[in-house]
């Protein structure tokens, strides 16, 4: 049984996975017209039983819109002339996407300006004060 392996907790079965195949553009001379070598990947990840709760749903919040309606991730690749780099392609721009969100993103701890960033932040206001005060028309007294 074919794996995707992302890391030592999680592994994703190929049967989870369905391939579609058709002629690829680009390089390929004669070939280009006979051999289906473009690779396109279909899997839904929020059926998955692979992914942990977590990691679904960090992953599902990333891809976002580029769900289809069913729910389905298409990642396809036509980069190669052979059908089996394609997939190997596809399969690994798939191990991407989930390592990304595999471990949770560090919460932001809120921090205050410094007090010379304040000051220099006021320095600054009072500079571009004193600019655009120059640039106004002067009174008629």
């Amino acid at each position: 049984m074919d794996v995707l392996t992302i890391d030592e907790r999680i592994s994703i079965p190929h049967d989870e996975f369905r391939w579609e195949y058709s002629r690829s553009g680009g390089p390929g001379g004669q070939n280009v017209n006979k051999v289906n070598s473009k690779v396109q990947l279909r899997w839904n990840p929020a059926a998955s039983p692979s992914l942990p709760e977590p990691v679904r749903e960090r992953l599902l919040a990333a891809l976002g819109d580029r769900l289809t309606g069913d729910g389905d991730l298409l990642i396809s690749s036509q980069a190669s002339r052979d059908q089996a780099r394609n997939i190997d392609a596809c399969l690994e721009k798939l191990r991407d996407l989930v390592r990304a969100v595999v471990r949770p993103p560090r919460p932001r701890r809120p921090t205050r300006p410094t007090r010379a960033s304040r000051q220099r932040r006021a320095e600054d206001k009072a500079r571009r004060s004193v600019t655009k005060r120059g640039r106004r028309t002067p009174d008629p007294d």
